[in-house]
């Protein structure tokens, strides 16, 4: 029986060596299905990172050119401030300058108009003044 037991696995041991050769192939084509997956996955996070890379790089440049025309835009603002204030201040200056003027040229007015009413009143005095002594004279 034992000479029959080794017969028997004398015919299994080519079977068995067949089986290891289809499951290593078997094991090796899983194993290569495996490092494509793998490197499909790894090349599908590169792209997705580089997406990432060029999103963040063109969100980053977008708020740049945001804050460059929000900078431009408040020293604009600045600028027309400025400039109107300038205005405002050049504007009230002639206006005080004008003010001045008049006032000046109402004081000189008013000056003038006391004096012809003082040289008038005086010509009145001294008409009043004559006509009293010619009148004395005709009277006497």
């Amino acid at each position: 029986m034992h000479h029959k037991h080794l017969e028997q696995s004398l015919k299994e041991i080519p079977h068995l060596r067949e089986t290891i050769v289809v499951l290593r192939n078997k094991l090796e084509a899983v194993s290569i299905k495996t490092d494509i997956a793998v490197q499909h996955a790894i090349q599908r996070s590169a792209n997705e990172i580089q997406q990432l890379k060029n999103t963040a790089s063109s969100l980053r440049n977008e708020l740049e050119s945001l804050q460059y025309e929000k900078d431009a835009a408040v020293q604009n603002s600045i600028r027309r401030s400025a400039d109107e204030i300038q205005q405002l201040k050049n504007t009230a200056s002639s206006l005080r300058n004008e003010l001045e003027s008049l006032r000046y040229e109402k004081d000189a007015a008013v000056q003038n108009s006391i004096q012809r009413s003082a040289d008038e009143i005086q010509q009145l005095k001294n008409m009043a003044s004559t006509l009293r002594n010619e009148l004395e004279k005709l009277e006497a």
